[in-house]
């Protein structure tokens, strides 16, 4: 019985790792295919995620610049995108929706980052 249950971990483990290097390839092209993305709204970019879309994310406070937001972090599972915004967003509209929902990418917040226009990206995977 214990066999099968380290049989049981070790497959489960094998397709977990597997799944989070495949979001992480998925998600590299992007951040190496950025030319594509810069200077256009970010719908673009979530138009062309058809595998997988954002399930939370973070607007955090620039710097001594408390009222404004530089960058947004989105993220899938252990891998992290981080949008950098042509220009900074108000603080209060995204802590609206972040304390609205939660820090889940919702519709409400495809529609509102959506036309928000793409000034960087960065893909990399969270350091546990």
């Amino acid at each position: 019985m214990l066999k099968f249950r380290i049989l049981g971990f070790l497959i489960f483990t094998v397709f977990t790792c597997d799944a989070q290097i495949d979001t992480l390839n998925y998600l590299k092209q992007f951040e190496e295919n950025k030319i594509k993305y810069i200077g256009k709204p970010f719908s673009v970019l979530l138009n062309d995620m058809t595998q997988i879309q954002p399930k939370t994310y973070w607007s955090f406070p620039s710097g001594m610049k408390k009222n404004i937001s530089y960058d947004t972090t989105f993220y899938f599972g252990d891998n992290k995108m981080i949008i950098v915004w042509q220009n900074p967003i108000p603080r209060d509209q995204t802590y609206y929706y972040e304390q609205k929902n939660k820090r889940l990418f919702t519709i409400e917040e495809k529609n509102f980052y959506g036309f928000k226009i793409i000034k960087n990206i960065i893909v990399y995977r969270k350091i546990l």
